[in-house]
């Protein structure tokens, strides 16, 4: 196969998980095709609702509440064309990238089972299981803390052994802010690297003039 010399260079969309306390990066999970469309909503953080007091109408409580939803292809077509380099393809299909996919929403089986034994042990109140810190990225601009709030997988064609090998998997996560992590976390200094990171682009957008809206001035 040919490239051009000049061809971009294609990145890839992906997430990456993180020690909360070490910082440590556990493992890199790259997609294989990046998504054609990526949908963001962002929920306003207000003070009060329509009812409030007219003196907090241009108050913010925070930023705001940003969703993401995406769907990723997951093909190994391609793979078991040359089966002889794709030794896991064969055997699996596509199961591993679906299982590195779904264990972000698993507690880790080893504390599943060590909780098992501090209650089997009288303990009175085991505290909930902390996960790696999710990240998120889709380009240097764009590095968020997420956590995962919808996982929906279609399985669309199978080998022999009835292991998938064609799959679409719908994400959707929440971003997590400040607000979430505290400023001293570390997924909360890298929300406010994307903050600011979006203050700069903005920045970098000329002001418009009161013309190229059709009037003089404010009133």
């Amino acid at each position: 196969m040919t490239t051009f010399p000049n061809s971009p260079r294609l990145f890839k969309g992906g997430i990456v998980l993180v020690d909360p306390e070490t910082a440590l990066v556990q493992r890199i999970i790259t997609l294989q095709y990046n998504p054609d469309t990526l949908s963001r909503t962002l929920q306003v953080q207000g003070v009060g609702g329509e009812s409030a007091d007219r003196s907090q109408a241009l108050r913010l409580k925070g930023p705001p509440v940003e969703t993401i939803k995406l769907d990723a292809e997951i093909d190994a077509t391609d793979q078991l064309e040359f089966p002889d380099n794709h030794a896991d393809a064969v055997q699996h299909g596509i199961a591993p990238q679906l299982a590195a996919l779904e264990t972000l929403i698993y507690p880790a089986s080893s504390r599943l089972l060590s909780n098992n034994r501090l209650a089997q042990a009288g303990t009175l109140e085991i505290a909930p299981m902390e996960a790696p810190l999710t990240l998120f990225v889709w380009s240097k601009n764009r590095i968020v803390p997420v956590r995962l709030t919808d996982f929906s997988v279609t399985e669309e064609a199978f080998d022999s052994y009835l292991n998938p090998i064609r799959a679409k998997v719908s994400l959707g996560m929440r971003v997590l802010s400040v607000d979430d992590l505290g400023f001293s976390h570390k997924g909360g200094n890298i929300y406010l690297s994307y903050h600011q990171n979006k203050e700069n682009l903005a920045a970098l957008l000329k002001t418009g003039t009161f013309t190229t809206l059709g009037i003089g001035g404010i009133p």
